[in-house]
């Protein structure tokens, strides 16, 4: 899956000129957590996010910085940039400008990438520089439920044959299962699996694997577990 196949078009955005006041509105309204900052043209200048709104004097959550001896040699540049995060009511004051973004054909993937490495919630997306949708983390979701609904509607009315050549073929895509001597029956959708594992650690892993198979109904485990040193036999 692209970008451009889950991003959510209709973004709120607000102008470099906007007052906190009109973002914390926007905020509240739409149940945004961070809001695009663009130019007349529909350039991304920026994002603004409630992490930006958090240190100011306006709720006394500013807190007195004592000044080191770097601070002595460098001048005030930070206190500066302190005071006019924690004092200005401008947009363009506050608003992160080094902002990540992809393009609508990025994978997911490399999206999921970014916000995990980066720690964002939210990515815009772009088009020749011009701010076209963004992708959060709830459009990655209700995309998962999208594309767990699509897996799951054309098995409904699979045969019981069916869906075991289908378990069998998910177990046999999971490396982890190699070494193990597994064997699944499916009867009214009920999968039982049966064999023996050497490691209690894929018991979950195998109940996964089988239970996940759009069309099987329950898990029926009679698995052994016997252990690889003393053979000593644990059955489920």
């Amino acid at each position: 899956m692209l970008a451009g196949e889950i991003m959510t078009r209709d973004v709120a955005t607000v102008g470099l000129d906007a007052s906190i006041e009109a973002v914390i509105a926007l905020m509240v309204a739409r149940g945004a957590s961070g809001v695009p900052v663009v130019t007349e043209q529909g350039q991304l200048a920026g994002i603004i996010t409630e992490g930006d709104l958090l240190r100011r004097v306006e709720t006394a959550t500013v807190e007195p910085r004592r000044r080191s001896f770097l601070d002595l040699l460098l001048g005030p540049g930070r206190e500066v940039t302190e005071y006019v995060r924690s004092h200005s009511r401008r947009v363009s004051d506050l608003m992160t400008e080094q902002v990540i973004s992809v393009a609508e054909d990025t994978p997911l993937a490399e999206v999921v990438r970014i916000m995990e490495t980066k720690r964002v919630r939210r990515v815009p997306v772009l088009r020749d520089g011009r701010l076209v949708g963004i992708i959060s983390r709830a459009d990655l979701v209700r995309a998962l439920g999208r594309r767990l609904a699509e897996l799951a509607a054309p098995l409904r009315s699979a045969s019981d044959d069916e869906l075991e050549l289908r378990v069998r073929a998910a177990l046999g895509r999971v490396s982890l299962f190699d070494n193990s001597n597994i064997d699944v029956r499916v009867e009214d959708g009920a999968a039982t699996v049966e064999g023996v594992i050497h490691d209690e650690r894929l018991r979950p892993a195998l109940r996964v694997a089988v239970e996940t198979v759009p069309g099987i109904l329950t898990v029926i485990d009679k698995i052994i577990f016997v252990e690889p040193v003393t053979g000593s036999i644990y059955p489920a």
